[in-house]
């Protein structure tokens, strides 16, 4: 049984100029934060020191997490490693301290109150390592995108290729930008969700670009626009149901997973809600904004082919 009648009729480009006005005004709010605030960056990209202890009992993180507030490290990444004994703990950069000064003051916090454990190991992450993992992660984006432009302009149209990396650019700088704007951490994981939005708002897009070359060929009659807006009516079940349902898998990870993971599961959040937002009211308008056309997606006729089966 479908959730959404495909008989539905809504008229999604009439509201195209507004969706334009509003994603403008988003992409430009985006980039000023950006500019001006920047990104929160995590240990992983400003560097830092990283401290694994061992317990000789399971510990609970939120315990690991009260004791380093008292001991003046509130701002510690705190996460299980290997096992529910082993502890991994990531501090930010300190001027004032070495690697080893913060280790002991680490251990000696954890180990107040007569709980035994083990420091296993001290290392530091320097910054140069995180400028190296910030250019990487930019590179990977920029690369992501070209693949993305080729493939689709292949398997469609170079309109349709042009308007799915225009739409997947304007959800990246917003998902950015959100993130700058709510001051939330920004390490690899959340760049590797950046990743996974960009391949889950494709997905999307190409379902509708699929459906649209498939009424070009199929409805004679009707302008572009009237196509385009049957095609996102046909699957917009199919979008609804797709990003309900990864919706609230990312929300349970972002309530339930704790501080871990939580900058993976907010951007998927994010990009979720502009991702699917983006494939109804940007990827399609920007393709009719280029001139697509029927001539434009109907099959190519081979020379010759239809003299190949006259007696």
């Amino acid at each position: 049984m479908e959730l959404i009648s495909s008989n539905l009729n809504i008229r999604f480009l009439r509201a195209s100029k507004l969706a334009l006005v509003l994603s403008v005004v988003a992409i430009l709010a985006s980039v000023a934060a950006l500019l001006t605030r920047g990104l929160n960056f995590g240990i992983d990209f400003t560097g830092g020191t990283l401290v694994e202890v061992g317990y000789t009992e399971s510990v609970e993180l939120d315990k690991v997490r009260k004791d380093l507030a008292a001991g003046g490290f509130s701002d510690a990444v705190v996460q299980h490693f290997g096992s529910a004994r082993d502890v991994l703990i990531r501090l930010p950069p300190s001027a004032t301290q070495g690697d080893q000064k913060l280790a002991d003051k680490v251990f000696q916090g954890l180990s107040a109150g007569g709980t035994q454990l083990e420091l296993r190991r001290v290392e530091f992450v320097g910054p140069q390592v995180g400028s190296e993992l910030a250019e990487d992660g930019g590179l990977a984006l920029l690369y992501t995108l070209i693949g993305i432009l080729v493939y689709v302009g292949f398997r469609f149209e170079y309109r349709f290729s042009l308007g799915a990396v225009l739409a997947l650019v304007h959800d990246v700088i917003i998902t950015l930008g959100c993130f700058s704007l709510l001051w939330y951490e920004f390490d690899l994981p959340a760049l590797a969700a950046v990743l996974a939005v960009i391949g889950y708002s494709l997905n999307d897009t190409i379902v509708v670009f699929d459906r649209i070359r498939e009424n070009f060929r199929r409805m004679r009659k009707g302008s572009p626009e009237e196509i385009t807006e049957r095609s996102l009516n046909e699957t917009l079940s199919r979008t609804i149901i797709t990003s309900l349902a990864t919706f609230l898998v990312v929300l349970a990870l972002a309530l339930f997973g704790g501080k871990v993971i939580f900058s993976f599961a907010m951007v998927l959040i994010i990009g979720i809600l502009i991702g699917t937002y983006s494939s109804i009211y940007v990827a399609s308008a920007l393709a009719l904004a280029l001139g697509v056309s029927k001539d434009d997606l109907m099959p190519v006729q081979k020379e010759g082919a239809g003299t190949d089966n006259r007696p």
